[in-house]
């Protein structure tokens, strides 16, 4: 990679084989350490200018070699990091990628290459895409809004099959529950509005009429008129 996030940085290196193969090593490690803490997935970050996304981008990706130039030659990295990944866990484990379907300026990544990276990693047992965009040009004009980039999780879902993740101003319990219910995604990603209240979920179920698994110790705060909020989490029931 040669191209700089903005003036006055230094310029990046390109990695060389060595480096290349480091790197790989070191996301199959990464994923050997979450099997053996018993997580139940591993998401492969591909978006939000991180290394796998300057692979994708032919914003950053100035590479001369077999990694750089074509779609095909940009994706081959961040493939063989995914290859590599899914070989090193067990196979009952999925693992998926979070990727950013457009870097939202004229002559970046897009989503139809976002699609074609999609159908390459379906047929290497990817289990789901994650649909972010943004995060490697300081020239990006991202049109904000509610669910500004649900159109890029529907149409990938719609165009590969592939189970996908939503994210992005994501914050109505209801909102979420009508992308899943009317199929534009699988699932709903949040972070911020987690951040901003960690008890969302329990929220979202008292809006939605759903019960939530709780310790007996929080059940005192159960709102007077959502008698059957609150379950036991041994035995599913008060």
């Amino acid at each position: 990679m040669s191209v700089l996030w903005a003036q006055g940085e230094e310029s990046p290196s390109a990695l060389d084989e060595a480096g290349l193969a480091q790197v790989r090593a070191q996301f199959v490690e990464a994923a050997i350490r979450a099997v053996r803490l018993g997580l139940d997935g591993i998401e492969i970050h591909m978006a939000h200018g991180y290394l796998l996304h300057q692979f994708l981008s032919p914003l950053a990706n100035s590479r001369a070699d077999e990694y750089g130039g074509s779609l095909e030659n940009r994706m081959r990295f961040p493939v063989e990091v995914f290859d590599a990944v899914r070989a090193a866990v067990p196979r009952e484990m999925p693992v998926w990628v979070r990727v950013s379907a457009s870097d939202w300026v004229d002559g970046g990544w897009d989503v139809s290459s976002t699609i074609a990276l999609a159908k390459t990693l379906k047929r290497h047992g990817c289990a789901a895409i994650h649909v972010s965009s943004g995060g490697v040009s300081p020239l990006q004009k991202i049109e904000l809004g509610p669910g500004y980039q649900l159109g890029f999780a529907e149409r990938i879902k719609t165009e590969t099959g592939m189970i996908t993740i939503a994210v992005g101003l994501i914050t109505d319990a209801g909102q979420a529950e009508a992308i899943v219910a009317e199929g534009k995604a699988d699932a709903i990603a949040m972070a911020r509005a987690l951040l901003y209240d960690p008890r969302w979920p329990w929220h979202a179920a008292a809006t939605l009429g759903a019960q939530v698994v709780a310790p007996k110790q929080y059940w005192r705060s159960q709102p007077r008129a959502l008698k059957d909020l609150f379950i036991d989490q041994h035995f599913g029931q008060r």
